[in-house]
């Protein structure tokens, strides 16, 4: 048994370096070391594995659960970017924001309308909208940029394109709510673009390193593509001369360096006043995180959820309130 738990305490302390090793995302930027990027994708794997060991070593009442346990408090934040349980914020909600990848349109478009009206949102951000989108009820709507739209309830003042990189796409569009300006960024990042097949491994040996090098293939260059992604994104925030809501699908995780970037000076409405998981992706078994509503400190996250409820595309809608304080 002394040898089963020096093997595990050696692999429980390895799985927790590499945990701690996806902060690294916030300096190393993917043309450097794109592998950090590949972290933050098996982060809640990773995360699993280190709370069942730390649950194992409390079953045999060894002094190293207090150990691996403390040392999660490392790892609070990124946990939480994954897994929140935020307060409820006392301030008035006076804007509601949802973003919606709707996949085309292929699980119909009347459905998709139906759903995005009767939530009443002020602002509705949309990607991957294929060649239509007119949401009765709002007056004015942004569709002439590909992959990416926003319809309002309120005036849009300006719109302008900001980047577009291999088959992402990003814009902003410049609203009137409540008697202020706010910069809102509706943006999607280049998508990796897998076949569905390619990444369920199978029986053969042979099969499942075919499998690995055509993910790495495929992850590599996009981690580097999103570096110039959400530079161009990152200075359009920071020179916006209004404060600023930054949604849509980014294609990367929690924890990742596009997530660090975004994050500089915008709030994560989920960490902010989320609860339970984040997960908005569904259409692979393991479920991820890549949808995503930001703010500037001007406009406070009140609430937010992903609503399960409904399955009108391969991602959730993202739904977010918020106070927009006075200027």
């Amino acid at each position: 048994m002394g040898i089963v738990r020096a093997l595990l305490t050696l692999i429980h302390t390895g799985i927790l370096i590499l945990l701690l090793a996806t902060t690294l995302n916030a300096v190393v930027p993917p043309r450097v070391f794109p592998y950090l990027n590949l972290l933050s994708l098996g982060f809640p794997v990773l995360l699993l594995v280190h709370l069942g060991l730390c649950f194992w070593w409390l079953l045999r009442l060894k002094k190293r659960a207090i150990f691996f346990a403390a040392a999660t408090l490392l790892i609070l934040q990124p946990i939480r970017r994954w897994v929140n349980w935020a307060g409820q914020d006392e301030a008035a909600a006076n804007l509601k924001v949802i973003s919606m990848n709707i996949k085309g349109g292929e699980y119909g478009y009347p459905e998709i309308y139906e759903y995005l009206e009767s939530q009443q949102a002020d602002l509705v951000l949309v990607q991957e909208f294929g060649t239509q989108f007119k949401l009765p009820g709002h007056q004015y709507q942004v569709t002439k940029y590909p992959i990416v739209a926003v319809s309002s309830r309120t005036e849009i003042l300006k719109t302008e394109k900001i980047a577009t990189t291999g088959n992402g796409n990003s814009f902003y569009a410049d609203v009137r709510v409540n008697g202020q300006t706010i910069r809102v960024i509706n943006a999607y990042l280049n998508p990796f673009s897998f076949d569905k097949g390619t990444v369920i491994p199978t029986e053969s040996l042979g099969e499942n390193k075919v499998k690995v090098k055509y993910i790495l293939k495929r992850l590599i260059p996009t981690f580097k593509i999103h570096q110039q992604e959400v530079a161009d994104l990152r200075r359009a925030v920071e020179q916006s001369p209004h404060p600023v809501l930054l949604a849509g699908d980014f294609n990367s995780v929690p924890n990742s360096y596009e997530y660090y970037q975004l994050t500089g000076s915008l709030t994560d409405a989920f960490v902010a006043a989320g609860k339970g998981l984040g997960t908005s992706f569904h259409d692979y078994k393991f479920p991820i995180r890549i949808d995503y509503i930001f703010s500037s400190p001007e406009i406070t996250p009140v609430n937010y959820r992903v609503d399960r409820s409904v399955h009108l595309s391969d991602h959730f809608p993202v739904i977010a309130e918020f106070n927009l304080k006075s200027p």
